[in-house]
């Protein structure tokens, strides 16, 4: 694979260095509903664009959280960040997961938001189905990020997230994405990683719950943390985004110890 520097932008500038990575259905503007309240003055955030999306939704890759993984490290070098911590959502938290397993060293913490677990997530045929359908049916979008929101959300907002979601991702891609993020099992690579872990799961959201990551995540990790949002589904960044931001940089500062 030929080298390849994904598309970011950088805000504040902290010490303390983090990657935001987004999910399946959407860019970096995955992020917009947290961007104005964050800490800029103790962190530095990028947030970056994966192959198929946002800016680089032209980009050709293998759409891998493997790759997304050495693509982020990539970055980090090219950024001249020795260490940094991670926040992905959803299969964005893949990735983070992907980066215990490549450049352990490198990795201060990690926060999933409703992460999809090391272990892929098994779906039984008729979901695989809608999964596989949403690349090109809005649709499927629109019912998968109902299902996951607890059908609690006003239509105005789900016609805006699947509008997002069609705009900003390659529809073969986000495909090719599905078969990574939900197939690929690399557990065993990343199990029992000493990194500082918080997985944060909203209440509402049936795919990715407390229960599912209480069985994997904290299973896996000796220095895991769990939180569950009351009010939030699985896009916790536009249902209760300054509760998220509270859990996230409240996790990250805890290091403030150690070496940065």
């Amino acid at each position: 694979m030929t080298s390849f520097s994904l598309p970011h932008e950088l805000h504040g500038d902290g010490a303390h260095k983090v990657f935001a990575v987004h999910g399946w259905f959407a860019d970096r503007s995955a992020y917009a509903g947290v961007l104005p309240d964050l800490d800029r003055t103790e962190f530095t955030y990028a947030l970056v664009d994966l192959r198929g999306y946002g800016t680089a939704k032209d980009a050709v890759g293998a759409y891998t959280t493997q790759e997304a993984a050495l693509d982020l490290v990539e970055l980090a070098d090219r950024l001249g960040w020795e260490r940094f911590s991670v926040v992905g959502h959803s299969m964005g938290g893949a990735v983070g997961q992907r980066l215990l397993a490549v450049a352990p060293h490198r990795l201060r913490r990690l926060v999933g938001v409703s992460p999809v677990p090391a272990s892929g997530l098994a779906l039984p045929p008729e979901q695989w189905e809608l999964f596989a359908a949403a690349a090109h049916e809005p649709g499927n979008r629109r019912a998968i990020i109902d299902i996951t929101t607890g059908g609690r959300r006003p239509d105005a907002w789900l016609d805006r997230m699947v509008a997002r979601s069609l705009a900003v991702s390659d529809q073969k891609a986000f495909r090719a994405w599905l078969d990574s993020w939900a197939g690929d099992d690399f557990h065993t690579r990343v199990e029992g990683s000493p990194v500082p872990a918080l997985a944060v799961a909203g209440a509402l959201d049936p795919a990715l719950s407390a229960d599912l990551l209480r069985g994997t995540w904290m299973t896996w990790y000796p220095r895991a943390e769990l939180r569950e949002l009351p009010s939030a589904g699985h896009y916790a960044m536009d249902e209760t985004p300054l509760e998220l931001i509270r859990v996230i940089e409240d996790f990250l500062r805890a290091d403030e110890g150690e070496q940065a």
